[in-house]
């Protein structure tokens, strides 16, 4: 099929180009997980058993010696966009039992993968197929962390990627102890009560958000360490000033990742009722009592041209990346389930007395001991099968549009000559509403679209633990502590208060979120608070303006991205 000009001209126009002084973004959701739980390690110690078990998501084709090509051959994935084939994997998390010493196996939640595209004078790059990465220091018993905060700039002292994220609906007593050093327990975040180093000594119970454990990766490869060393191919860039950070010359810029990987860790709340405040009793799957040593890995096997695709026009953050405009490769169907066997034969989930791999608890009051290799008592091995089948790849004419299951979204259309073509289809799902529409929730009507910023203009309650958000719930939790203001943003957050501090109205389009819990109705967008108020009048202190603020640094459930 040829196009004329005046049909390339309008596809090109169909997509944006991305303005490299801004921070972009955009979610990477999977449609279930975990992938598998295996103690494997194909970046750090590939060919064998690894020294302590990890929890995968991504695709499946993943074994001891996996590279991108391999995981190219995979026969399924569980992240939602296509295109994407890499492999993701973290340390699993265990509960030791006060009772009984036993340890068992933390239920994994859910995980999502921030990739962040910088602001920087660099051309942001795709990932080269196969490039490893990792993040996070495994054997690290002691944290380096100054105060508390989050470091990524490497010439503001030791660089810290990795932190836990404890949500609670009171952070009275603070979730790591006051005037901890490190040594004994964690340290909080001065500047987030929800975030710190080191497992919390608290209960984080806040439903959907239970404990997060959280890690960020460099941005900056250098092709000539290679694909596999690990040790030496990636940094963190430098602050270049105006807000840019750049890479190394030489070196490639590729997009920030950030796990967020959730663990149901409040379900053992009634078996560690008495530890509460005085120690945690979590460990990571390498017998680390502490959390300092947090960590993640990666694989890339990302379609290359549809990873470029996507940092070259795509801001679409919460949303997610699966709904980048012109995405190449379609669209996973959410709760598709993708399983890989692991090649490691042994009970992962317990309980039992000692961890997989024969680790010892270290940590704090434990000791510092860190086993650097895999026991050499592990079980019988399987042999990893590796496919030979090929994933599927875009059609050479263009194929029928259908409509995403139950939504919205859009699809993809691929010719010959490789010029792509989007077109939003809608299903029978609902259409998202403006958060003006008319509709009350109760006694609360809605009033509009407000301005907020980092001091929090509606301040009697934030970031409210209501599970997924939504207008409904958001208003019926504020309703329920006597605020007479509710008010959501980013998609996910309830804000709840009597008044708001600032008030600048916004224009409606700058509440533009589709809410996590009800994708029917509009929480919010950046640093835009959909508002309710229970008497239906608009809050007013000031000239009502028209505002529009860049908010890339800011983390939709109050983590700081640095």
């Amino acid at each position: 099929m040829l196009f004329t000009t005046t049909v390339l001209a309008a596809l090109v126009a169909t997509v944006a180009a991305k303005d490299k002084s801004k921070r972009t973004f955009a979610v990477l959701q999977f449609t279930d997980g975990p992938l598998m739980d295996c103690r494997m390690d194909p970046i750090v110690q590939p060919g064998g058993p690894s020294a302590h078990v990890h929890t995968f998501m991504g695709a499946n084709n993943v074994g001891f010696n996996t590279n991108g090509e391999d995981l190219r051959k995979s026969t399924c994935t569980n992240a939602l966009p296509l295109a994407d084939l890499s492999s993701y994997w973290v340390p699993k998390m265990y509960f030791k039992d006060p009772s009984t010493g036993q340890l068992e196996a933390v239920p994994f939640f859910y995980q999502n993968v921030y990739y962040f595209f910088d602001a920087s004078n660099d051309d942001i790059k795709a990932f080269p197929l196969g490039l490893k990465l990792v993040s996070g220091n495994a054997l690290a018993r002691s944290t380096t962390a100054k105060n508390g905060a989050v470091n990524l700039d490497p010439s503001k002292g030791p660089v810290t990627p990795a932190a836990i994220t404890c949500p609670r609906s009171n952070f009275n007593p603070p979730s790591w102890p006051a005037g901890s050093d490190g040594s004994m327990a964690g340290l909080g975040n001065p500047n987030n009560k929800g975030e710190g180093f080191g497992f919390p000594f608290q209960d984080c119970d806040g439903y959907a958000s239970p404990m997060r454990v959280d890690v960020h990766f460099p941005s900056c490869y250098n092709p000539a360490a290679g694909l596999d060393n690990f040790k030496a191919n990636s940094a963190f860039p430098s602050d270049a000033g105006n807000g840019k950070l750049d890479c190394p010359q030489g070196w490639i810029h590729v997009p920030h990742m950030f796990f967020e990987t959730y663990w149901d860790t409040h379900k053992f709340l009634p078996r560690f009722q008495n530890l509460i405040g005085k120690e945690s009793p979590f460990v990571f799957a390498n017998g680390d009592v502490t959390g300092y040593s947090a960590h993640g890995d990666f694989i890339s096997g990302w379609d290359e041209r549809a990873l470029q695709q996507i940092i070259d026009n795509c801001d679409v953050g919460h949303q997610g990346l699966h709904s980048c405009p012109g995405l190449i490769g379609g669209v996973n169907s959410r709760g598709t389930s993708c399983k890989a066997t692991c090649p490691v034969t042994e009970d992962v989930k317990g309980p039992f007395d000692k961890l997989p791999g024969n680790n010892p608890l270290a940590g704090w009051k434990y000791g510092a001991e860190t086993p650097e290799a895999p026991s050499n008592d592990y079980p019988p091995v399987n042999l990893p099968v590796v496919s030979s089948a090929t994933p599927s790849k875009p059609a050479a004419a263009e194929p029928e549009v259908t409509a995403p299951a139950g939504g919205y979204g859009t699809t993809t259309v691929v010719n010959t000559v490789t010029v792509y073509q989007t077109k939003t289809v809608y299903g029978s799902g609902p259409t998202p509403t403006k958060a003006t529409d008319g509709k009350d929730i109760g006694e609360f009507k809605p009033v509009g679209c407000f301005k907020d910023s980092s001091d929090r203009f509606l301040a009697g309650e934030k970031f409210a633990n209501i599970g997924k958000a939504s207008n409904t719930k958001c208003v019926e939790h504020c309703a329920s502590k006597s605020f007479s203001i509710a008010g959501t943003q980013y998609g996910g957050e309830c804000f709840c208060g009597n008044s708001l501090t600032t008030v600048e109205e916004l224009d409606e389009s700058k509440c533009d979120m589709s809410c996590d819990g009800d994708d029917s109705q509009i929480c919010g967008g950046k640093w835009a608070l959909t508002i309710f108020t229970k008497d239906g009048v608009a809050p007013s202190s000031s000239p009502k303006k028209r505002h529009v603020h860049d908010h890339f640094m800011h983390h939709r459930r109050g983590h700081s991205h640095q």
